[in-house]
């Protein structure tokens, strides 16, 4: 039997995938679970698997092209098997509406049944929930828009130019961004304007960490084979042992929001907020509290390096419960970050700088240089209050005050 491949949906927001290139050429046999293309969503460009063992038959699309997901692509067939020449349609959550103005015209019609009309029947316009929020938000007319979709079928893209064809008064000066730039304004922007944001701030003193990434670095990773990659311990990879730990006692802060009610979510994996060259990406180490503090330094240093050469897998931007966003390696010495829905908080890490800071406590205390970090906890309120918040910052603060015993 014939398995289609079709153009996946990764995440809620996507309407379509671009094509890079397929790693089989067709007649090619593969094994399911094998990579067999790749495509570029507003994240990044991913390896593709695929879903059954066959040959690759049946072709449709070649690379470079952008296609709307649920579309079948290609097929995998038996050897000797003939691919189906009509296409599997796969639900996408699209539906097929007409707008105000053809709609009214058609009404008219019927009113007026009785004088001949030689007017061809309205067409149906094929857009997607996303396309009309937009062109309601844009003030565009559906009817004025021509689609560039199959079928002629209305994307995000179509109204957001449209949009900017209206307002803009000189194309040349308008920067679209890259996919990966446009979603995370548009993201950004969501969270924004939707979550109920707040922010709880403490200061740490950061001796204890450094001297724990002096002490571990060379136990856990002092192999040759990962010497000669360049893998190090970093005050990142100590965060993310020490975040996932303390969220062990804070399951509130790890939940999620999900329209009508909070989800307690039954794992614990850290994302981490990466810089690439047009934007920012947020790979997630799964299962954080179980991983090593080795398996988490070579867990980022490989993310690190699939962002930055645009090579990310679905399964490692996905699934995400709590993200830190950290530039202290910018040298910010503190900052506000914004919480990435449906997660519930999100925690900036600031720079590691000395600062006189009174050192010993009573009669004992007295001004010190000690080495200080500023840490932010963004949260969404409806999830979780400022009690909660100065909780779980309090305990993490503790566990960085002391990280041999936290990760005992």
């Amino acid at each position: 039997m014939a398995i289609s491949v079709v153009m996946p949906a990764l995440e809620m927001a996507q309407e379509t995938g671009k094509l890079i290139s397929w790693l089989k050429k067709e007649g090619e046999s593969v094994a399911k679970g094998e990579p067999l293309l790749e495509i570029e969503t507003d994240k990044a460009v991913m390896e593709i698997e695929s879903p059954a063992e066959g040959v690759l038959a049946g072709v449709k699309i070649e690379a470079g092209a952008e296609v709307p997901v649920g579309q079948t692509i290609a097929w995998i067939v038996r050897p000797g098997e003939v691919p189906p020449t009509n296409e599997v349609a796969v639900e996408s959550g699209r539906k097929t509406t007409s707008p105000p103005v053809l709609a009214a015209a058609a009404t008219s019609a019927v009113a007026s049944a009785s004088q001949p009309s030689t007017s061809e029947p309205p067409i149906p316009v094929k857009d997607s929930p996303k396309a009309r929020r937009l062109a309601s938000e844009r003030g565009v007319n559906l009817a004025d828009v021509r689609g560039s979709g199959a079928g002629g079928e209305i994307l995000a893209s179509d109204i957001l130019a449209a949009a900017e064809s209206k307002a803009a008064p000189s194309p040349a000066a308008v920067d679209t961004g890259s996919p990966i730039s446009r979603l995370m304004a548009e993201r950004t922007t969501q969270s924004w304007t939707t979550v109920p944001h707040f922010f709880v701030t403490r200061e740490v003193d950061a001796g204890a960490l450094n001297e724990a990434r002096q002490q571990l670095g060379p136990q856990i990773l002092g192999t040759k084979t990962e010497k000669s990659r360049g893998l190090k311990l970093t005050h990142t990879d100590l965060l993310v042992a020490l975040v996932a730990r303390v969220l062990l006692k804070h399951l509130r802060v790890n939940a999620s929001w999900t329209g009508v009610g909070v989800h307690t979510n039954p794992e614990i994996n850290i994302g981490l907020a990466m810089a690439v060259d047009d934007g920012v990406v947020v790979p997630v180490i799964h299962n954080a509290p179980n991983a090593t503090l080795a398996e988490i330094a070579v867990q980022r240093r490989d993310l690190a390096e699939r962002a930055r050469s645009g090579k990310l897998r679905p399964a490692d931007i996905t699934g995400g419960t709590f993200t830190i966003s950290n530039l202290g390696m910018f040298g910010v010495d503190a900052f506000t970050a914004i919480i990435i829905p449906p997660q519930a908080a999100i925690l900036a890490v600031g720079s590691i700088a000395d600062r006189v800071v009174p050192v010993g406590v009573g009669p004992e205390a007295h001004p010190g240089v000690r080495p200080m970090m500023t840490l932010t906890l963004s949260s969404d309120h409806r999830v979780v209050d400022g009690a909660r918040a100065a909780e779980f910052l309090r305990d993490l603060v503790e566990a960085i005050f002391n990280p041999n015993q936290s990760l005992g």
